[in-house]
């Protein structure tokens, strides 16, 4: 009796359930919202976000060329203050 056919027969198996895991792993990733690598572009980015309190929140939120610190509570979203976004200027060496 010849167990080569066996062993084949396990590997192409084992070949498909692989293909299968893989293939399923990235249609997952594909249809999660936000999850792809080439993701487009949002409108909204949250910069940075810090607690305060038990239910409060300041976040630093970027829209439109904006930086807007804004406080988050329970039942309220107020802005604090707003600024521009700031751009790094590169000195030139040579001057």
């Amino acid at each position: 009796m010849s167990l080569l056919p066996y062993f084949l027969q396990l590997i192409l198996m084992l070949l498909l359930v692989l293909a299968l895991a893989v293939g399923s792993l990235w249609l997952w990733r594909k249809l999660q919202p936000g999850m792809g690598i080439g993701g487009r572009e949002r409108a909204v980015r949250i910069i940075d976000a810090l607690p305060v309190g038990a239910t409060g929140r300041l976040a630093v939120v970027e829209f439109a060329d904006k930086r807007l610190l804004i406080a988050v509570s329970r039942g309220r979203i107020e802005l604090l203050a707003e600024a521009p976004v700031p751009t790094f200027v590169v000195p030139d060496v040579d001057a």
